[in-house]
């Protein structure tokens, strides 16, 4: 007899994902899974995200991450909600982990849960957690050849951003290459290139997240 151990996996990781769901629109949350390499600016875009929109949403964080609470503690000067989880060794963020994270959140108070997945380009593509989209961030350092070789991570994304195109005149980085590239993959993904360091591209960025968090709930709430 034949088990697919991973079919079984997955889609009990998705019940799970559907009832995460199912709260986060109870609570009027717009969820985002953020996902990358180590080092593509994850953390410093939620940094960025968080300066741009205070005043306008309330954002919450969970972040991810095989060891340590760094992440967590860099966003504490923003006074935001945020909930480390460290898997030990799991490459990814699951259903499971976030569904475990919601009690230490008070999602009554949170207009966008912005989700730090483990830095990883392969794994954390295949687990929803309940989110509305997937955002990929590539930077510049890492190769217009990702999204060829890591298809997934950038099929299952609504939203590519390029981080880090401070840095394009060092590098052999094209551009165009890699949008083509993402295109190819997913002809349906929206891109935008940014600069967490120097805060370039983050206002389309945090536009973005208001016109979605404004389709899908309305008028903004009072931040």
């Amino acid at each position: 007899m034949k088990i697919n151990v991973m079919t079984d996996v997955l889609e009990a990781n998705d019940r799970i994902a559907a009832a995460n769901r199912e709260i986060f629109d109870k609570h009027g949350n717009l969820v985002l899974n953020l996902m990358s390499s180590p080092g593509a600016g994850k953390t410093t875009l939620l940094e960025r995200t968080a300066e741009a929109l205070r005043g306008k949403l309330r954002l919450g964080v969970i972040a991810g991450d095989i060891e340590t609470t760094r992440d967590s503690e860099r966003l504490q000067k923003y006074q935001l909600p945020v909930v480390q989880l460290t898997t030990g060794t799991a490459c990814h963020l699951d259903a499971n982990m976030i569904a475990s994270a919601l009690p230490h959140l008070d999602l009554s108070g949170i207009d966008i849960l912005l989700i730090e997945n483990v830095g990883n380009l392969v794994c954390p593509a295949e687990f929803k957690v309940g989110e509305d989209y997937k955002v990929m961030i590539l930077s510049v350092t890492e190769g217009d050849e990702k999204p060829l070789k890591y298809p997934l991570m950038f099929r299952e994304s609504s939203l590519l951003l390029i981080n880090k195109i401070d840095l394009l005149p060092y590098t052999n980085f094209s551009l165009e290459e890699a949008k083509r590239n993402a295109r190819k993959v997913n002809p349906d993904l929206e891109t935008m290139e940014v600069c967490c360091t120097t805060g370039e591209g983050i206002g389309a960025w945090v536009s973005w997240l208001v016109e979605r968090y404004q389709a899908r709930f309305g008028k903004l709430r009072r931040a």
